[in-house]
């Protein structure tokens, strides 16, 4: 049996991840291909209940803390969701990842790079494909505006925080070019996933892709945690 591909969808508050996850397996799905579609922090039970802790919970929390915590999720997701999808042969759809950890934590809180490389290694996992959605901060915040929720433990953070995940998320996919594309996000939805699958097309070619827009009506299908 082949293994699965592993595709990431990164960047900061309010790029559309999760729409464009949910787009991109449904696209993928329409096509034939079984996919997994799944989030972090989250993508299983134990990873969930750390996942409340870092975005909902009200105590302050170290940057080393919020490393560790994220790192915990991400071995149980891994172990108990992405690693068997993979190996049965499925794709996994994954909003947000490593790198996220890269830039928020790195980036934006100043936990060293060496720190969070050796805990990486622990997970074991690198992405086939990572999408890297970027936006601009006029963009990010007029469509958190737009949301209506009370704002997470990251959407909280100060407009200089967010400018540094940025730029780190624009450097991340400027040291891995061979699995990287940065998308530019600030267009319609409809725009950002054309180039999402022309991107997919590109890097992991799957028969049968269907273009933009064809797998809108199928959303709801894909296998997994919800974004």
């Amino acid at each position: 049996m082949a293994h699965g591909r592993f595709i990431t969808l990164e960047g900061g508050e309010g790029a559309g991840k999760s729409t464009q996850a949910r787009l991109l397996a449904a696209a993928l799905e329409a096509a034939g291909v079984p996919v997994v579609l799944t989030r972090e922090p989250g993508g299983a039970p134990g990873a969930e209940a750390i996942r409340a802790l870092l975005l909902g919970g009200s105590a302050a929390l170290l940057p080393g803390t919020e490393t560790l915590l994220h790192f915990a999720a991400r071995h149980e997701h891994v172990g108990r969701t992405i690693g068997p999808a993979l190996a049965a042969g499925r794709w996994v759809v994954c909003d947000r990842f490593t790198d996220s950890t890269r830039a928020y934590q790195g980036f934006g809180l100043g936990v060293a790079a060496g720190t969070i490389a050796a805990l990486d290694a622990l997970v074991g996992l690198v992405p086939d494909l990572t999408l890297v959605l970027d936006v601009p901060p006029r963009t990010a915040a007029r469509r958190l505006a737009g949301r209506g929720n009370a704002a997470d433990r990251y959407e909280r953070l100060d407009a200089a925080f967010h400018a540094r995940v940025r730029a780190g998320f624009r450097a991340i996919a400027a040291e891995a070019p061979a699995r990287c594309v940065l998308i530019d996000a600030a267009g319609p939805v409809e725009a950002v996933q054309a180039a999402i699958l022309a991107a997919v097309r590109a890097r992991l070619p799957a028969p049968g892709l269907a273009p933009a827009g064809a797998g809108e009506k199928k959303q709801g299908g894909a296998g997994g945690a919800p974004p």
